[in-house]
């Protein structure tokens, strides 16, 4: 009889312990998520409806704002923006470089272009009847890409609600103090638009440091400036930091640095399931009997507008390369070489994934540097502007890379370059090291997006996860309070010394005086 009772209380309390277990781990069940896409830009959206369908995925409801539709699907409802929002593709690569080819041009047109972005957003109709609370809702949560002055806080401040940011690059290092209260050390932490991937040189930590204090004394004057001139209702006084960050970033493609609990690393979300090539394309690579090179500057410059001289360059190289190309390009080509296909569309991370493609030719967009990482395929890079510098030099510190320029480009270098790559076997086995590295993580970026957006609703925005150093001011951020007071300390001690010294000289020199006279 003891041994039954013994067994229905054993078997009762874990019963009870599985219950328990299963309450604790039991995940958020349909949230209701509004998200807000606010740069019409391709490669942005492409993260962006990569983190929104892992969500749907799960069951959780997205109600989205967004220039780029799709279509409505289960749990998911678009907003058009598309009339809305200027739209960033084949824009041609003289108007690109004038306007974004300099950091410092970049850093001063952009608070302008930003605030701009802020009007449009806000302007909007439905958005402004849902903050107004003319249209009932029950989110839970919002998820937005933020554009670089502060306009987002007045959304999550208006619905009361927990804000999660969603960063379709590597971190933009000048903002990481206002999201995160944190700033980079630029000894050791490149800056988003330098032209390095880890700052080795004196030259370079110098300039990273000119280049980090430049962009953060520009942001905070234009963002005070442009309140005090043109104030509108979305400026708040204190502004709401997100409870999450989701980044396109990953360790393998850029230098490990400090990072805060609240920044989740989800770099390659987008990164589908590989799908079959069109047969035309298919034939064309696996009739390639030395490889295939893919060639593409995505989809913001057009190739078409590059210089002739440059595309020259292009054609009469790679007409001597014994491999086939693939290239992205616009219109009719005069001049064609043989050995190369041209479409205005490929399906690039088919294609990247094929195991006869041997070379990537890219601007560097951070969406084609995952694909090829993942790939396992050498890239000679080509950066024009923005992050794509630093993101095709952390390829180049990896060894599966080289990286060139567009501008001052040469036949004979650029054809020495590519039969490096394809014919150096170190590349091809460093982008497979990079590649098993990349691909080996606890959890995938999708499962990560659902477990981190579900933690701050459970835990109500997880504020526990900021930084402490949100609510410090940037003097005290500096500790420039604190080494005021030991300057004050170290200068009164240094002063109180020279007083006693001075006193105690003055005595001897006194006592010495007196004492002369009585020997004489």
């Amino acid at each position: 009889m003891d041994y039954i009772v013994r067994s229905l209380y054993l078997l009762t309390v874990f019963l009870i312990f599985s219950t328990f277990r299963e309450s604790r781990m039991q995940p958020v069940e349909s949230a209701n998520i509004l998200a807000i896409e606010t740069i019409a830009g391709k490669s942005h959206w492409n993260f962006f409806s990569s983190v929104l369908r892992s969500l749907t995925d799960k069951g959780h409801n997205v109600t989205v704002f967004t220039p780029i539709t799709e279509g409505n699907r289960e749990n998911y409802t678009e907003i058009d923006t598309s009339g809305d929002l200027p739209k960033k593709r084949g824009i041609g690569l003289t108007d690109m470089m004038k306007v974004f080819g300099d950091p410092i041009k970049t850093l001063w047109f952009g608070p302008g272009i930003a605030r701009s972005y802020c009007d449009i957003i806000h302007g909007n109709e439905r958005l402004k009847d849902i903050l107004e609370g003319f249209v009932h809702t029950d989110f839970d949560v919002i998820l937005i890409e933020p554009v670089w002055l502060d306009c987002m806080s007045y959304v999550a401040m208006k619905l009361s609600l927990p804000m999660i940011y969603v960063v379709p690059q590597s971190m933009v290092t000048f903002l990481e103090y206002s999201y995160l209260g944190h700033v980079p050390n630029p000894a050791s932490v490149s800056n988003f638009m330098a032209d390095h991937g880890v700052p080795k040189t004196f030259v370079q930590r110098f300039s990273n440091t000119a280049l980090l204090s430049y962009s953060l004394l520009t942001f905070s004057c234009f963002e005070f400036l442009l309140k005090y001139r043109e104030p509108k209702p979305y400026d708040v006084s204190r502004p709401v930091q997100p409870s999450v960050m989701f980044v396109n970033s990953h360790y393998i493609t850029e230098a490990s640095r400090s990072l805060f609990s609240n920044f989740v690393s989800v770099g390659g979300i987008h990164l589908n399931a590989v799908q079959n090539i069109p047969n035309d394309i298919l034939d064309f690579i696996e009739n390639s009997p030395h490889g295939v090179i893919y060639f593409t500057f995505g989809s913001v410059v057009s190739m078409s507008t590059l210089p002739d001289h440059i595309q020259n360059a292009f054609k009469e190289a790679l007409a001597q390369v014994p491999l086939r190309v693939l290239w992205k390009y616009e219109g009719e080509m005069k001049d064609k070489p043989i050995n190369v296909m041209t479409s205005k569309w490929f399906p690039q991370r088919d294609i990247l994934a094929h195991p006869n493609v041997k070379l990537f030719i890219s601007h560097g967009g951070i969406s084609g540097v995952y694909e090829a990482v993942d790939a396992g395929v050498p890239v000679l890079g080509f950066p024009l502007f923005y992050d794509q510098p630093r993101n095709i030099d952390n390829l180049v510190e990896a060894g599966m890379g080289i990286s060139m320029d567009l501008l001052t480009l040469q036949k004979d270098e650029l054809l020495t370059n590519i039969l490096e790559l394809i014919n150096n076997e170190k590349y091809m086995k460093n982008a497979k090291i990079v590649s098993d590295r990349f691909k080996d993580r606890p959890m995938s970026p999708s499962e990560s997006v659902v477990y981190w957006t579900e933690y701050v609703i459970r835990h109500k925005g997880a504020p526990h996860l900021k930084s402490q150093a949100l609510n410090l001011t940037w003097y005290q951020y500096f500790l420039l309070d604190v080494i005021f007071v030991i300057f004050i300390f170290i200068s009164f001690v240094i002063f109180i010394t020279y007083k006693l010294f001075k006193t105690i000289y003055y005595y001897f020199l006194k006592y010495s005086q007196t004492i002369k006279p009585k020997l004489e």
